[in-house]
């Protein structure tokens, strides 16, 4: 059950975020065994990382991070990680669903793919949201060379 509501939420930037931050914090709540320990990143860290992208906490079941594109990536495919981005800067042309073409596994539980064909294409910007659901294709088909930053968790599902 949600801990937070955005019954007190006024502004419709404020909602978005605030709905965008529940369902990360639900999702890995829900997924989550006890966690072995707390982390936490002040602002002043958090800030610094949207400038210089990097990890800003990793557990059993998760990892959340801020990263960062200036060029478009391979087509992903996740067999156990749900994968959330919260848009924080920029804009790209993000593809999802279809199928994957030319996938070759990466890692375990992962394949990397040159393309996707019958997918659903997403312009995202800044403020956007996105949760793509284990064993779905994704891809930054198309990233400016401005770039785009953005606030990702992945989780893991046993």
């Amino acid at each position: 059950k949600p801990i937070l509501t955005l019954k007190t939420m006024k502004t419709r930037h404020s909602k978005l975020i605030v709905a965008t931050l529940l369902a990360t914090f639900n999702m890995v709540i829900a997924a989550q065994q006890p966690a072995a320990q707390v982390t936490y990143v002040d602002s002043a860290k958090f800030n610094e990382l949207l400038t210089k992208p990097g990890a800003l906490a990793n557990g059993p079941d998760f990892t959340a991070s801020i990263a960062r594109r200036t060029a478009p990536g391979q087509v992903e495919v996740h067999v156990k990680e749900t994968d959330i981005f919260y848009i924080v800067d920029g804009s790209a042309t993000f593809v999802t669903g279809g199928t994957m073409i030319g996938g070759k596994e990466s890692r375990p539980n992962q394949m990397l793919g040159t393309d996707i064909t019958g997918g659903q294409t997403h312009q995202l910007k800044k403020g956007d949201f996105i949760s793509i659901p284990a064993g779905i294709p994704h891809w930054f088909k198309d990233v400016p060379a401005s770039g785009v930053t953005y606030y990702m968790v992945k989780v893991v599902r046993p």
